[in-house]
C-alpha cells in the first residue's frame, strides 16, 4: 500500500491520496475536511462493513440496505488521545433477512476478518448494536 500527503495551504491541513482518490484531511473542525481520528472511525465502520456484506453474500442473504454509525469516546488525558470504547450501530436492510446471520457476519468480522478493528481494540472496547428490517436485534454486543 502506498499513499501520499501533502499541505494545502498555511494551516495544518493535507491532501492525501492513494493515487486514484483524493481526500482532505482537517487538525480542526473550523477547517473543510476529516480528521485523521474521524478516518479511523469511518474506516473501522467501512470495513467491518465489507466484511459483513461478503460474508452475507456467500450466506446468499440480499441485503438492500446496510448503514452503519460510528459513535468513538477518545481518551482524554496524556499526551496521546486515542480511542477508548468504539460503538458501531449497524442497519440492514433486506427481504427474507436472516438477523442471526447478519449477527453472525458481524462477530466475525470484528472478532477475525476486519484489520481496522483489529488494531481499534488494542486500546478501545469495540461495541454494537445491530437493527434489520427496523428492528434491534442486538444492542451493546461485543464480538
Amino acid at each position: 500500500m502506498h499513499v501520499h500527503l501533502e499541505r494545502i495551504n498555511d494551516a495544518v491541513q493535507f491532501r492525501g491520496t492513494n493515487g486514484h482518490h483524493t481526500i482532505t484531511i482537517a487538525s480542526s473542525k473550523e477547517q473543510q475536511g476529516i480528521s485523521p481520528m474521524e478516518m479511523v472511525a469511518l474506516a473501522t465502520g467501512g470495513c467491518s462493513s465489507i466484511d459483513i456484506l461478503l460474508i452475507l453474500e456467500k450466506q446468499r442473504q440480499k441485503v438492500t440496505g446496510l448503514q452503519v454509525a460510528v459513535d468513538a469516546t477518545r481518551k482524554e488525558d496524556g499526551p496521546s488521545s486515542e480511542f477508548t470504547a468504539v460503538h458501531l450501530t449497524f442497519t440492514a436492510e433486506g427481504p427474507d433477512l436472516d438477523p442471526a446471520k447478519v449477527q453472525r457476519a458481524i462477530d466475525l468480522s470484528l472478532a477475525n476478518y476486519c484489520s481496522v478493528s483489529k488494531m481499534v481494540e488494542k486500546t478501545a472496547t469495540i461495541t454494537y448494536t445491530l437493527v434489520v428490517n427496523g428492528t434491534e436485534i442486538a444492542a451493546n454486543a461485543t464480538a
